[in-house]
């Protein structure tokens, strides 16, 4: 891996994804990227969204079996 060449989102744990999704968006509400670089950066923040909300779901289910929580309502609350 290059050393400004970003690190792939499905190897990131939460914390590091969360960190580089705050960045994103202080980039883009501060508007220092030129369109192209704000798309892409808006992809890249999708993706990280994305990775976040699974680690998160995961580390629920966890915590759901450990507490001996039924699974089948884990998505009933909502």
């Amino acid at each position: 891996m290059a050393k400004n060449e970003p690190k792939p989102i499905e190897e990131m744990s939460y914390e590091e994804a969360y960190a580089e999704l705050e960045q994103i968006v202080a980039r883009m509400e501060s508007g220092e990227d030129k369109l192209e670089a704000s798309m892409e950066a808006f992809l890249r923040g999708q993706a990280l969204i994305k990775r976040c909300t699974g680690l998160l779901e995961s580390a629920e289910l966890k915590v759901r079996q450990l507490s001996g929580e039924p699974l089948a309502d884990a998505g009933a609350e909502e």
